[in-house]
């Protein structure tokens, strides 16, 4: 049964906290929205511009393919609004691609197409391009370690060699808005971010223990935590 999209908040966090999940229209919300309350914590899944706009903290979600969800993103009016927000936002998986400049998604391999280059929200300055994977099978799905980790406020209590629960053929390259690393075939961004946006190339809501971690980290973030500054290199 489909997650009812709201045009209120819906309760308060433990913190007295208004989160909001926005409805990309490409996303398991309910599993989003279930992680979050297994922590004490309450989220309102909406694509309402104002309840984003003054929500606490919010997270992008996102399955499928960026054009699918880039196309909805501009049908429900939300892309000025996504790239504008000054509370913390984290993308989950697609969510965390849709931060980037573009995404190679679906290119043809035909020399010099591009048809298929699509423009994301260019929140985060690095391109989402397919996973060079050295052959092993894709999507890359199942468990992984990271092989890096940054000192990053959303990260606390993560560690190298932590694994985490990843779906996708495509991915960010290492960049100096990396925070988080990850392998498979060759090294590619697990986690990015960049002032108040974070994104996670894995699925928090569906790592266990230390994917509910993050979403915890998270919630439980002040603003002045992730002031603009220039995050460190892996």
């Amino acid at each position: 049964m489909a997650e009812t999209v709201h045009s209120s908040f819906q309760g308060k966090g433990s913190d007295g906290s208004k989160n909001v999940i926005v409805d990309t229209g490409c996303a398991n919300l309910s599993s989003v929205k279930f992680a979050i309350q297994r922590l004490g914590f309450s989220a309102t899944i909406t694509d309402n511009i104002e309840l984003i706009k003054g929500a606490d903290k919010v997270i992008l979600p996102g399955v499928g393919s960026a054009k699918h969800a880039m196309a909805n993103i501009i049908d429900k009016g939300l892309v000025e609004t996504l790239q504008s927000l000054t509370q913390p936002v984290l993308g989950f998986c697609l969510g965390m691609q849709l931060m980037a400049e573009s995404s190679t998604e679906g290119k043809s391999s035909k020399e010099g197409a591009n048809d298929s280059v699509i423009k994301c929200l260019g929140i985060i300055p690095t391109i989402v391009e397919p996973l060079d994977a050295k052959g092993k099978r894709l999507p890359h799905m199942g468990w992984n370690t990271l092989t890096s980790v940054a000192d990053h406020p959303v990260l606390k209590g993560i560690s190298v060699n932590d694994y985490f629960y990843f779906v996708h053929s495509f991915a960010a390259p290492i960049s100096e808005y990396t925070i988080a690393s990850c392998e498979y075939g060759s090294e590619f961004s697990a986690v990015i971010a960049k002032d108040n946006y974070i994104g996670c190339q894995f699925h928090p809501e569906r790592s266990s223990a230390l994917g509910s971690k993050i979403i915890k980290n998270f919630l439980e973030l002040s603003a002045l935590e992730l002031s603009p500054k220039e995050l460190t290199a892996l």
